[in-house]
């Protein structure tokens, strides 16, 4: 009888042959693997030293129970191999039916359109500022876009929301549609084209999840059954904009040739260029940028015998990085000032000292204005403060529930490895070492994940869109392991309330309610007598005025934002406009959630007409339970349009 191999030489042996099988399955941050990886990104390097050192955390199964068992053993598996196949492929099909129903309600919802109305933002800082300079509406200019102080790149404004704009105005006036210009594809025209972006982050998932050990396709279902896909990738948010940027950068620095061989790092240029990109659409995107560079360099270094060819990846880098830095800061300084090509002729004409002074006084650099600004923590008080863990314990939850806690377990439990891995080794073996966490998965998913949410957690003024960019790393990690698989049924239960709250009743009856006054205000009237329209709104988000869809050359449409006034400052606007008697004609409608419409009704006017628009969930004014289970419910959960009578202004 042949001698046993010892308990080390056969735990050896079963890495050596994992080792082989799955070249890229271990998780090592320091040196990437020469060799390369399963996928798109590489396998780790650890020197044999260490392997054998921390053989014992790599699991006890594998190759080394193979090698006890025999070929006899072995022959089992090799015959179910086509059934497990066969059920494989079973199971991927279910999965892309799932994905493409999915992918047809993203689509579908934008058309409906959705009625939730997430925050300001996603109309005031796109659709709203192109509305006005491309369709000539009145609307309303965030001061982030005042020549005064801008903050905000006019490039993906005039890139998006611009476009599509510029498409419908352009079809109008060719009478190929002669009323292509409404409340409802002012809304949905620039919403549609987000989400056909939006699936840059299903290709960018299904081209990452073969290296990070997850199925394609139960990340796809993953992905696309997440409301935060579903609802904010659909929105004209510039946090949307950097989500997918961040995607595609994830793609660009894992590139790889097949059959697990390292490719040569082409793409340097593409990453320069976006990462400057996601650096003026949201300066934020470079705590989004850091890891991936970072993985990118370590990479650039590891793959290249020649220190000059190196740095030839990272001028490529710079040049085009800066090459685009260019383009956006003279774009810029073209929307936000008058500078023309007969200033520049004049500046040629002066000094050097004078033409550096002019142009320092022209260029519009808007990064450094929004840094600027946001570094000021008293201007970040007049947004809201937040404490710093807002991020970790209610940001994270609220946009993805159960993963989220998963991942910060899974942190916890990496790091405690990481620790006691690292004691072990400077015991065993002294020199250098990686990170080695092979049983919970690859850390660096961790990294992508929490290193931006730790940068994002520094500031004070926390909102839960910021961290949508996240949800690329935490889905691939989630499905890796089949981590989510447990916890499917809280998942689609969370997804669907998410999807329901943000994408119906917050807000909800604020659109529908500026589609109606769009079709009123545009009514038919007497030519002789125009009729005078005031439209007051309290405790409302900002209304987009865009969607009334009227021309800056009307002036008998007057819109009042009133926000959260108190009840004696609306009190007295109402009474005011029900009391002016100047105009005969006048229509005074005053738009109002219905848990407030208690402190209209205290106000010495009345109302002819009202309408109720169902729902509407104000969390600013939030419902009082006991309403909520009375015959009145659907007040609680309505905004009024509550038209001024004339007739008697007193009660």
């Amino acid at each position: 009888m042949a001698a046993r191999p010892s308990r080390r030489a056969r735990g050896a042996s079963g890495l050596r042959k994992r080792q082989q099988k799955r070249p890229g399955s271990g998780s090592v941050l320091g040196e990437p693997s020469p060799a390369g990886g399963g996928g798109p990104f590489p396998g780790p390097y650890v020197s044999p030293a260490f392997w054998s050192i921390t053989r014992q955390s790599q699991g006890r199964g594998g190759g080394g129970a193979h090698a006890r068992q025999g070929p006899a053993a072995a022959a089992g598996p090799a015959a179910g191999r086509p059934l497990a196949a066969a059920g494989r492929a079973g199971a991927a099909m279910g999965a892309g039916g799932l994905w493409a129903l999915l992918a047809a309600l993203r689509a579908g919802w934008c058309l409906l359109p959705q009625a939730g109305y997430l925050h300001p933002d996603e109309f005031f800082q796109s659709p709203e500022v192109m509305a006005g300079d491309i369709l000539n509406l009145q609307v309303y200019y965030p001061w982030e876009f005042l020549s005064s102080s801008p903050c905000r790149t006019a490039v993906f404004p005039l890139m998006t929301s611009g476009v599509t704009y510029w498409v419908i105005k352009s079809l109008q006036q060719l009478d190929i549609c002669s009323s292509c210009i409404n409340s409802y594809t002012l809304l949905v025209s620039p919403r549609l084209l987000f989400t056909i972006f939006s699936f840059i982050l299903d290709y960018s998932v299904y081209r990452l999840a073969p290296s990070w050990e997850a199925d394609p396709w139960k990340a796809l279902v993953l992905l696309a059954g997440s409301y935060v896909t579903l609802v904010f990738y659909t929105r004209t948010f510039t946090n949307t904009l950097e989500g997918l940027l961040f995607a595609l950068l994830m793609v660009l620095v894992s590139s790889r040739k097949s059959a697990g061989s390292v490719a040569e790092p082409t793409s340097s240029p593409l990453i320069g260029i976006i990462t400057t990109a996601g650096f003026f659409n949201r300066p934020t995107f470079l705590a989004f940028a850091l890891m991936p560079l970072l993985y990118w360099a370590g990479l650039i270094v590891d793959s290249q015998k020649s220190i000059k060819t190196a740095i030839n990846h990272f001028l490529k880098l710079v040049l085009c990085a800066c090459f685009t830095a260019i383009v956006f800061v003279t774009a810029d300084t073209l929307y936000f000032t008058s500078l023309e090509l007969g200033n520049f002729y004049n500046i040629k004409k002066s000094s050097l000292f004078d033409v550096i002074g002019q142009l320092n006084e022209k260029i519009i650099v808007t990064p450094f204005n929004f840094l600027r600004y946001n570094l000021n923590p008293h201007n970040l008080a007049l947004h809201g403060s937040h404490p710093r863990i807002t991020h970790f314990t209610v940001n994270g939850i609220m946009l993805f529930g159960i993963l989220h806690i998963l991942a910060i377990g899974a942190g916890f439990k990496m790091l405690k490895k990481y620790i006691h891995q690292l004691v072990r080794v400077k015991s065993y073996y002294h020199g250098p070492s990686g990170l080695l966490v092979h049983s919970e998965g690859n850390p660096t998913l961790l990294l992508f994940y929490f290193v931006p949410l730790a940068f994002l957690s520094l500031f004070s003024h926390q909102e839960p869109r910021f961290l949508i960019p996240l949800i690329v790393p935490l889905v691939l990690f989630s499905t890796s392991q089949n981590r989510a698989v447990k916890w499917k049924h809280v998942i689609v239960i969370f997804n669907v309330l998410g999807a329901l709250l943000f994408g119906c009743l917050h807000q909800g009856g604020l659109i529908p309610c500026l589609f109606h006054l769009e079709q009123l205000v545009h009514s038919p009237e007497s030519p002789h007598h125009p009729r005078h329209y005031t439209l007051l709104f309290a405790h409302t988000y900002m209304p987009p005025r865009s969607l009334l869809n009227i021309k800056k050359r009307d002036t008998h449409i007057e819109v009042i934002d009133m926000a959260g006034s108190e009840e004696e400052t609306l009190c007295r606007t109402v009474e005011q406009r029900a009391n002016n008697f100047t105009c005969n004609d006048c229509q005074v409608f005053v738009i109002i959630p219905g848990t407030v419409r208690a402190t209209i009704t205290k106000c010495s006017v009345s109302f002819k007409n009202e309408t109720l628009i169902f729902p509407h969930l104000s969390m600013e004014d939030p419902p009082q339970m006991p309403f909520l289970f009375s015959g009145n419910w659907r007040s609680q959960l309505g905004l009024y349009i509550l038209q001024l009578g004339r007739d008697q202004q007193s009660l």
